[in-house]
């Protein structure tokens, strides 16, 4: 029997939008599931029993008329299923673990949970917050040519090989999505034979045992000695198709990020390369059935490290994948999670800054600010005023059937209240500190929940989460209300009056059709009136100790306009340094013999070049540390042309200079006697 609902104090341990999901239905999550990175349905009955969300045969008339009103939930869904990181008072020991645990570091445990476990969570006095894991972003990089020859040996060539022999006794981690085409010629030896992939851990794959370990029982490891005989079996079909991955899509997003970091004309040329495959896939049944989260991604660093632990080697990971959630500045658990590990020498991790810097179109049907116009700021003067923030969601013929989320971080010292206006409609408040709404029904259908939290366990500042939910009942879906939302902030009591906003971004994903209308996944944005050009680096990418990259464009001698900046919300200066990232020829994965090379423009292209350095920094000194590599990077970083050596918030410190990176890095350990 599922349990009773969550009530209290267990309730006050959840962050908002776990209630949300606790709260919901079966149904309604094996729906939410499609475009929810962190729950999955694990029930193959409840997955065959409810049609996707792509509305397939539902009549015009199902929108025409107002919906059934939906029971409150009296008990805890089943056959759902959440990844959820799990804050603890005191740091775990080795002893009891959680229902679902997977991995923990410190005071975080890593968690797979069904809903009624949350009761038995939330019920432990040492848990103080429970939180979801973070979406990851389909990467959407711009492809710039296809066709065309390989890139110059020389180009990703740096500093003397005698000294860091090309990377030799660094294992270059690359955690990605797409799939990684291990026989393509760039990470192939001069006999063909062999591949300098060691392994690749397939989370979402079924053809092989998955690693050894607990925490990563799931997915598929492929190890070099099966690539290894794949490619040297007499067979007409390429080797990656004798041991497949479950994504090998054409123009691999990981197989061009691999092939810069680390290929045979990349940076690292004699590292070994690992791959964590994360299991983001376009299929709506297999999004039900998989996680995309940031959980998933903790598991992976764990997984690299590990690794290279039993390899003796050290560790340079790159990450081009984002998430865009909670305050951005450090203090979410993913971030924590990577700080943790990075606290052993020898050991980095890069991340893309990511894409969402363009706040103006170009030209006319330039609608790239769409991704863009993610973050507002501002502040409450004083007490007795408001302030209002304006979010667009899209209309004209289509639905937004996601679910579409903000979050306002604010001082401690202050304390604000907020009404939600829908579009065309009154506002609906004012929710005070403390107070919350949740799953409320719109006249329309639809559904609003609105906290407004005090004192966040992470960081102590306070925070309101609103959310805007389609109605996801497959008998009449009803999509979010199109239009201008505001939200407005009363000023109650205010001693410092700051407040910064982002919205979670959504995967433009087209659903198919819902009576006239088309169903789309598709990202709220903030108007121009309301977006603040600044503070949109993603939030893994504002970690302390993650090397966080911009987009530069090397012809035109700037910051790339889609590259995102910073600083961070508790004003650190992220992103770190800018690397070419436009027009970069790399890997073509799985797309044949014929077309081996493909170029590609965006920070996730940025990134690995930066990861292959720093992997050259660490076969030079090994003992560095990854708050050494960082300020080395500052340090040698290029201005842009005109600029100075103070830190931009598009460009960070400036350009990588890899020929002193590589200086500075022998030089980290020498000390010389004065006396």
């Amino acid at each position: 029997m599922p349990a009773e609902k969550l009530v209290g104090k267990q309730q006050r341990k959840l962050h908002p939008k776990l209630r949300v999901i606790a709260n919901g239905s079966t149904q309604v999550n094996t729906l939410r599931s499609e475009h929810c990175s962190s729950i999955a349905v694990d029930d193959e009955q409840t997955l065959k029993s409810i049609a996707p969300a792509r509305g397939a045969g539902i009549a015009a008339a199902a929108l025409e008329v107002a919906p059934p009103k939906i029971e409150t939930q009296k008990k805890l869904a089943t056959g759902v299923k959440a990844n959820v990181f799990i804050r603890t008072a005191a740091a775990l020991e080795n002893g009891d673990r959680f229902p679902g645990e997977q991995s923990r570091r410190r005071n975080l445990a890593v968690a797979s949970v069904t809903m009624d476990q949350l009761k038995e969570i939330t019920d432990n006095p040492n848990v103080t917050h429970v939180e979801l894991g973070e979406p990851l972003r389909q990467p959407e990089p711009l492809v710039t040519a296809t066709g065309i020859a390989a890139p110059a040996v020389s180009l990703r060539k740096f500093g003397d090989s005698t000294r860091h022999k090309d990377g030799e006794g660094v294992l270059v981690g690359i955690i990605d999505v797409q799939g990684f085409d291990f026989s393509h010629p760039d990470f192939l030896s001069a006999d063909k034979k062999t591949t300098r992939f060691v392994r690749i851990w397939d989370q979402g794959g079924t053809t092989r045992p998955a690693p050894a370990g607990a925490a990563f029982h799931f997915g598929s490891e492929i190890r070099q000695e099966h690539m290894n005989a794949a490619l040297q079996a007499s067979s007409s079909l390429p080797a990656w198709e004798l041991e497949p991955q479950s994504q090998m899509d054409p123009g691999s997003h990981g197989t061009h990020v691999a092939s810069t970091a680390a290929g045979n004309a990349g940076v690292c040329r004699r590292s070994p390369i690992a791959a964590v495959l994360i299991s983001l896939t376009e299929d709506d049944f297999d999004r039900r059935k998989s996680f995309f989260d940031s959980t998933r991604l903790a598991l992976a660093v764990d997984y690299l490290v590990q690794l290279a632990t039993e390899m003796k080697l050290r560790l340079s990971v790159n990450i081009s994948l984002g998430t865009n959630g909670h305050a951005h500045d450090g203090s979410n658990a993913i971030s924590r999670w990577i700080d943790s590990a990075l606290a052993i020498p020898g050991r980095a991790v890069c991340a893309a800054a990511g894409n969402a810097g363009q706040e103006k179109g170009e030209t006319p049907d330039d609608f790239g600010w769409i991704m863009g116009r993610i973050h507002t700021s501002g502040r409450v003067p004083s007490a007795g005023l408001t302030r209002d923030i304006e979010v667009v969601v899209v209309g004209n013929g289509i639905m937004d059937i996601s679910e579409n989320e903000l979050e306002i971080w604010y001082s401690a010292q202050d304390r604000f209240s907020v009404s939600v206006r829908p579009p065309g409609g009154n506002f609906i408040g004012p929710i005070h500190p403390r107070e919350f709404i949740e799953n409320r029904e719109l006249s329309d259908g639809s559904f609003l929940s609105v906290y407004n939290e005090l004192y966040h366990p992470a960081n102590g500042a306070n925070y309101i989460s609103v959310y805007l939910s389609p109605r996801l009942d497959p008998s009449a879906i009803v999509g979010v209300r199109a239009g201008t939302w505001t939200i407005r902030l009363h000023g109650d009591e205010v001693r410092d009056g700051r407040y910064h906003g982002w919205i979670e971004r959504d995967d433009p994903r087209r659903r198919g059709r819902v009576g006239p209308r088309e169903a789309w996944n598709f990202p709220s944005f903030f108007t121009e009136a309301s977006n603040v050009d600044d503070s949109s680096v993603s939030s893994l990418a504002c970690t302390h100790r993650v090397i966080s990259v911009a987009n530069l464009d090397s012809v035109k001698e700037k910051i790339n306009i889609t590259s995102s900046q910073g600083p961070t919300r508790d004003g650190r200066t992220k992103p770190d340094v800018a690397a070419p990232g436009t027009d970069i020829v790399a890997a073509n994965g799985f797309a044949g013999p014929d077309d081996l090379w493909v170029g590609m423009t965006g920070t996730s292209m940025a990134s690995p070049l930066v990861c292959g350095v720093v992997g050259l920094m660490l076969a030079v000194e090994p003992g560095l540390t990854a708050a050494q590599m960082e300020g080395i990077l500052h340090r040698t970083a290029i201005p842009l042309p005109g600029a100075n050596f103070e830190w931009r918030n598009d460009a960070g410190f400036g350009v990588i200079n890899p020929e002193a990176c590589l200086e500075e890095a022998r030089r980290a350990s020498e000390r010389t006697d004065r006396t």
